[in-house]
């Protein structure tokens, strides 16, 4: 089976990661996109990071009865910080049968260098490559690109958090059942 891998955080997830995830889905040659939750990225700081089982859980409930996308946990149960290529280690021994692709932004794509072993990565794995506004692509990387031209929509996990913390409405930034949990468990709050 072809997985498009779609790493975050989704802190929280929203209907720009689900219209981005679809888009992928319907255009690119993938069976399936998991929306892996990094417990801990190692580029941003974990200070207004919900619990990985609780963000887990939010893109579960986003995702409903979906059968072409899951959330997935694999990253939980490897070493922290949460680095691509370990998962992806990880995967090809476990998933041997299955043909996996990173899904990422044009904003995420030009900081691929800084990733470990982005070399490696670049040589083994099809990068699918969604444009960001204000992003170009440039693959000075080598990589194996199929770049997509994904609906653009700027919306943001940290706008979100901040749109809570002001106390204001994030109805249709987040399916609904989404926002019923984060405000019935105050998350975000803080």
């Amino acid at each position: 089976m072809r997985i498009g891998l779609f790493f975050g955080s989704f802190n929280p997830v929203h209907v720009g990661h689900l219209i981005i995830a679809n888009h992928i889905l319907n255009e690119a040659r993938v069976d399936k996109v998991w929306l892996v939750v990094s417990p801990v990225n190692p580029f941003k700081t974990a200070a207004d990071l919900l619990n990985e089982k609780a963000r887990l859980s939010l893109v579960e409930m986003a995702l409903g009865t979906d059968e072409r996308i899951r959330g997935s946990s694999i990253e939980f149960q490897l070493p922290k910080p949460s680095f691509t290529i370990n998962t992806l280690s990880f995967l090809k021994v476990n998933h041997p049968e299955d043909d996996f692709s990173l899904i990422m932004g044009t904003d995420n794509f030009r900081l691929f260098d800084k990733w470990k072993r982005y070399e490696e990565i670049s040589a083994n794995y099809k990068i699918l490559v969604y444009r960001r506004s204000g992003y170009e692509v440039e693959n000075k990387f080598n990589a194996d690109l199929e770049i997509l031209n994904a609906p653009v929509l700027e919306i943001s996990s940290t706008e979100i958090r901040t749109l809570i913390k002001e106390g204001k409405s994030i109805r249709y930034l987040v399916p609904e059942v989404v926002r019923k949990e984060i405000e019935e468990k105050g998350y975000y709050k803080k």
